[in-house]
């Protein structure tokens, strides 16, 4: 039998499913119930700030636009404007649900070795990596998205929206201990950027300490800007000529990327579609392609929904039982999705209902299948050698008339490439392309490096309906494994019945298509046990043959559930520093 893997040493950590630093549980959380208008947040200031929003009449998509602003300032490792962002709306005086990418695209200059060679004549690798290089980041989304998605659904003039942030960024607010701890592991990387080091770093080169007032006058600059001109303020103009200098700035040490202006002023956000499906009698909205995450959260429940999984766990650890068919139905969706999902590629039958049931009945209940293979076609297609998707936040809003929105928004790595510009950190998205164009054999990636094409995403933002009423707005960061917790927080609000703050606060669990099998070791129930109910889930997941791996998984989910008696339940991650407003 393979015994569970140890935990990373430090330093080392699984960043598959760690993404970004672990900084515990809250044991104190409890489910916040609003009668109105409510919202949760990865931080108290973007919650604040959303619920000032609702509180003077704005909309559930206005308090978002507030939400991001602020967490650009206040949670700047995770997102900012410098990133990407999906987004789900659901307007209740239509019912009509809309979908909204904002990803990053790649330069018109890249090619499908970007990310490994300097040039087609210089096949050295990018320094110090693809992660930390100009190579890494991706064209901006994110404030292209919100002003799309504001056009439409917007009551709160635009420049009201991101006047919070400006104030907070002048006045400062004190270092969390979980930005401190970030800083603090990122410290060597955001000391190859004079800017990052100047804003993050004391004058010896370490962490600014827990409790040091942060002001960021760049960034309030930026916002007074973005608030005059919108997202032209990034196409064209000062802003748009320092990122393309930063992104494309000569360095031994760091290769520099090859974005221009013109791929500043040509990016688009896209108005689409959301993917539909169901599970258990209700319909879920999540996102299209380019994210993977809509396409493989259905799958997977799409094949549970075969099995009875039975009520929430009596001891608070979910069976070996229950592990064990969820990690390996996602094994089977992720399978599908290495090889299947990217932009520009039409989804397969992936959700059909006879394809699913013939996927479900190959997982045997007694042994894992350790990785598994595509159920469709490849049509010469291969499965992508990925590098993982970092840090990441989550915003979810329902407003008083019902309005409500997912957004879930990244920088992707924490601290993003670390190269900072105008007092914001710029993406490393990029690397969410498949590190070669082809595989071994000569077969081409779905996932390539293209100009213009928006990498691979597992981000997830969900909406729950029963008919035609909103029943829950569910999302969550955390890279790769963003698909395997809001699974999770799926089953627990709809086959468990649990409210939003049990959900997300039970323990993660759950697998890529790889044979480790992922439990999360920062929740107390499992990290400080030796025996009871977490050994009975490792021991049986062990019997089985899976790999155990016990690492942290600091997940930072967002839920709201509107309840049978229409008040909001509202959770927010026991595992990051989030918080629920409303009233």
């Amino acid at each position: 039998m393979t015994p569970p893997s140890p935990d990373p040493a430090p330093g080392g950590r699984d960043t598959t499913t760690s993404p970004e630093i672990s900084t515990g549980y809250r044991e104190d959380m409890v489910e916040v119930l609003t009668d109105s208008y409510a919202v949760s947040t990865a931080n108290r200031y973007a919650t604040d700030a959303a619920v000032g929003v609702l509180a003077d009449g704005g909309s559930a998509l206005d308090a978002a636009v507030a939400a991001q602003f602020m967490l650009g300032l206040t949670e700047p490792q995770s997102s900012g404007i410098g990133g990407g962002c999906y987004l789900l709306h659901f307007d209740a005086a239509s019912g009509e649900t809309t979908a909204f990418d904002g990803r990053e695209t790649a330069p018109a200059a890249a090619t499908g070795t970007y990310l490994t060679r300097i040039s087609a004549d210089d096949p050295r690798p990018p320094v110090p990596d693809a992660l930390r290089s100009g190579r890494s980041i991706g064209v901006p989304g994110a404030v292209a998205v919100l002003e799309l998605a504001h056009r439409k659904f917007g009551r709160t003039d635009w420049s009201e929206l991101i006047a919070p942030a400006i104030r907070r960024a002048g006045e400062g607010f004190p270092v969390s201990h979980r930005l401190w701890a970030s800083i603090d592991d990122a410290k060597t990387d955001l000391a190859r950027c004079a800017e990052a080091a100047r804003h993050f770093l004391d004058d010896a080169g370490e962490a600014k300490a827990e409790g040091t007032v942060l002001t960021n006058p760049d960034y309030a600059r930026t916002c007074a800007l973005i608030a005059e001109r919108g997202a032209d303020a990034l196409r064209t103009g000062e802003l748009a000529e320092a990122i393309v200098e930063r992104v494309c700035r000569p360095s031994a040490t760091v290769t520099p990327g090859l974005m221009t202006l013109a791929d500043l002023a040509g990016y688009r956000a896209v108005e689409c579609a959301p993917l539909w499906s169901t599970y258990r009698g209700l319909r879920l909205a999540g996102m299209p392609s380019s994210s993977s995450g809509g396409v493989t959260v259905a799958a997977t429940l799409g094949m549970l929904e075969h099995h009875d999984l039975g009520g929430p766990p009596r001891d608070g650890v979910p069976a070996p039982e229950l592990v064990h068919l969820v990690s390996e139905a996602e094994r089977l969706a992720y399978a599908d999705r290495d090889t299947f999902i990217a932009d520009g590629y039409p989804v397969p039958k992936m959700l059909d209902h006879d394809y699913l049931r013939k996927r479900v009945a190959l997982i045997n209940p007694d042994r894992t299948m350790g990785t598994a293979e595509p159920g469709l076609p490849t049509n010469g297609l291969a499965a992508g050698r990925d590098l993982p998707e970092y840090g990441t936040s989550q915003v979810s809003v329902i407003d008083a008339e019902g309005n409500a929105v997912s957004l879930t928004t990244s920088i992707e790595i924490g601290f993003g490439s670390f190269h900072m510009v105008c007092g914001f950190l710029l993406n490393n998205t990029l690397t969410d392309f498949s590190a070669e164009p082809v595989d071994v054999h000569g077969r081409p990636v779905a996932n390539r490096v293209e100009p213009g094409k928006r990498p691979r995403s597992s981000m997830a933002p969900t909406l729950v309906f029963d008919g035609p009423d909103l029943r829950a707005v569910v999302g969550a960061p955390g890279g790769a494994v963003i698909i395997q917790y809001v699974v999770k927080i799926l089953i627990a609000l709809i086959d468990w019945g649990l409210d939003a703050q049990q959900a997300v606060g039970s323990p993660n669990f759950g697998a890529r298509n790889t044979r480790v099998t992922a439990v999360g070791g920062e929740h107390p129930l499992i990290g400080a046990a030796e025996d009871g109910p977490a050994r009975v889930l490792i021991d049986g997941l062990v019997s089985r043959g899976h790999r155990v791996q016990l690492a942290d998984q600091p997940s930072g989910a967002a839920v709201l559930v509107v309840r049978p008696d229409g008040r909001i339940s509202g959770g927010a991650d026991p595992r990051r520093e989030g918080t629920v407003g409303g009233v």
